[in-house]
């Protein structure tokens, strides 16, 4: 039972939002993004009158199933099915597949977007959408359906954090006997922190929303003012993987599921389960900029609000990428701890202990003072440079020869000729000397360009030490253990010497859309990509060298 109100005003600061929405105005106002079911059915009905729909996509979709679309942050599809709530059928380029629809936001101008999406319609199709499209709507429509757009879902986004905080939240710390203070931390991490937060950016969104002539609203201001406030995403975005696994496990038991459908009905949540609740601070912080660029589209230069719009726009990419930035790093993680249990007599501490990036690798000859060369694979990552030899007759078994601190090195470049110190000829040579003992190690590149990219890689090194610790980039040690843990089990059972990534199970068929009988893939998709359009820094290639070297087969 309910025992009133009393305990969600702590939530609220003093800041926070006057302002509260009911369900049934919610609902009323934008049924579009509450009513379960109600967004699939007005795309099915779009479809069905011949529009085309479109959807932009909010993260990558990397797939090695050739019936699942793959595609990028930013990319546009044609919907063409959306019967089913987790996976809808399109088409992107020339592909036709399944594609989570968790992973894209639908456009609110689909006109527009008809005009770049892979149809098959003639180009004289497509010049008479573009004239139908310029007289149906002026620009000031366009800009205010976006306008509206950003409003209503920030209030909807209210609405569900609200419902967490007070209809799930609430009721779990009651029952202590349920749950531990660690376990709610795990699952809900900071999110009644973002709800505070945001009922305070909604109030000021509320004062800059013009309600009589939306297209004159200027609220590219609030996304300046708050910026500094949306890094508290970040701690949020970290710890999902770690929620979604916490509250999976426990959902193994059926005293739990009827305990969160009871939360849901006492508080007259809508039909989403839990999981897809705490999902929607995820999707929320990446929709920000695809949002905020769409409304730049439609901003005159001559607007009042251009100006502050455009370094919004850029702000909150900014944003988005530090999030994705540590999400990526988070997810290296399990890859290194991975490498580390196939090297063949580690010794130390474990690699995670320091690093948590692989930056470059490869062949180096490594010679000492006595003019003694030793050819080995070397693996830069950050803090650490780690020394490995090839098995004589596996080429790709590695044994551990040991490892450089990074930190109380400095590089220094050398001409080829002869070195004065060590008194030896050399070429495609550089040296790490220590800062503080007589520490000296001498390395030699098979080819000039092979050098410079060593050079590079050490410069980069360094930089990304330098940024990691400006934005605070941290992985907790129960992270760190739980990826080591997770690549001795994934080890377990090999041969000596041998650790291997497993194999992902196979999807089951998929059969095409025009049969009468459409199965869609079963799993529902991980939310733990959130690569945007222009990332600060380019995919690596260093894994692939990684599978070269290690015996990483599928």
């Amino acid at each position: 039972s309910s025992d009133g109100g009393t305990e969600s005003s702590a939530l609220v600061d003093d800041n926070g939002s006057e302002e509260d929405y009911s369900y049934e105005d919610l609902c009323q106002a934008n049924p579009r993004y509450l009513q379960p079911g109600g967004e699939q059915l007005a795309i099915n009905e779009l479809i069905s009158d011949g529009s085309v729909v479109c959807a932009e996509a909010l993260w990558d979709h990397v797939t090695m199933d050739d019936q699942e679309l793959g595609f990028k942050a930013g990319d546009v599809i044609q919907v063409l099915e959306a019967s089913n709530k987790d996976w809808w059928w399109g088409r992107n380029e020339d592909k036709e597949a399944w594609f989570p629809a968790s992973f894209v936001r639908l456009r609110v101008n689909q006109e527009e977007l008809s005009e770049n999406s892979s149809s098959t319609q003639g180009e004289e199709q497509e010049d008479a959408d573009k004239t139908r499209h310029k007289h149906s709507e002026s620009k000031h429509q366009m800009r205010t359906n976006v306008i509206q757009e950003i409003m209503n879902t920030e209030r909807v986004y209210i609405k569900h954090l609200k419902d967490i905080c007070e209809g799930y939240i609430r009721q779990c710390r009651k029952h202590t006997g349920m749950f531990t203070v660690a376990q709610l931390a795990t699952i809900f991490g900071n999110i009644e922190d973002i709800y505070k937060f945001q009922r305070k950016f909604l109030k000021d969104l509320e004062k800059q929303y013009n309600k009589e002539e939306p297209h004159l609203s200027e609220i590219g201001s609030c996304f300046l003012q708050h910026q500094e406030g949306f890094a508290i995403y970040s701690e949020y975005c970290n710890n999902h993987p770690g929620a979604c696994a916490e509250l999976a496990n426990l959902m193994k038991q059926g005293r739990y599921r009827h305990f969160f459908e009871a939360c849901r009905l006492l508080q007259q949540m809508i039909d989403i389960a839990i999981d897809g609740f705490l999902l929607t601070p995820v999707q929320k912080i990446c929709k920000y900029p695809l949002q905020l660029a769409e409304l730049l589209k439609y901003t005159t230069q001559e607007h009042s609000d251009y100006n502050n719009i455009k370094a919004a726009y850029e702000a909150m990419k900014n944003v988005a990428c530090l999030i994705n930035e540590r999400k990526r790093k988070l997810e290296s993680i399990d890859k290194i701890a991975r490498w580390q249990v196939s090297i063949v007599g580690w010794e130390g501490m474990d690699i995670l202990d320091r690093s948590s990036e692989l930056i470059h690798s490869g062949e180096l000859t490594k010679i000492t003072k006595q003019g003694k060369s030793q050819q080995r694979t070397f693996f830069l990552f950050d803090h650490q440079l780690v020394s490995c030899k090839k098995d004589l007759l596996r080429r790709d078994m590695l044994y551990y020869r040991g490892r450089t601190d990074m930190d109380q090195m400095e590089l220094v470049d050398l001409e080829d000729g002869r070195d004065k110190d060590w008194n030896l000829n050399v070429k495609n040579a550089f040296k790490l000397i220590s800062k503080t003992t007589d520490e000296v190690h001498l390395f030699c590149a098979k080819k000039q360009e092979d050098k410079a990219r060593w050079l590079q890689a050490c410069g980069d090194e360094r930089r990304r030490v330098q940024e990691d610790q400006e934005m605070g980039m941290e992985i907790s040690e129960n992270q760190k253990k739980l990826a080591m843990l997770n690549a001795q089990k994934a080890g377990h059972g090999k041969s000596k010497g041998y650790s291997g990534f497993p194999v992902a199970p196979p999807h089951q068929s998929l059969h095409p859309l025009h049969q009468r009988h459409v199965t869609v893939p079963t799993s529902v998709p991980q939310q733990q990509v959130f690569a945007l359009a222009e990332p600060k820094r380019k995919p690596s290639l260093f894994w692939h060298t990684f599978n070269k070297l290690t015996p990483f087969k599928k």
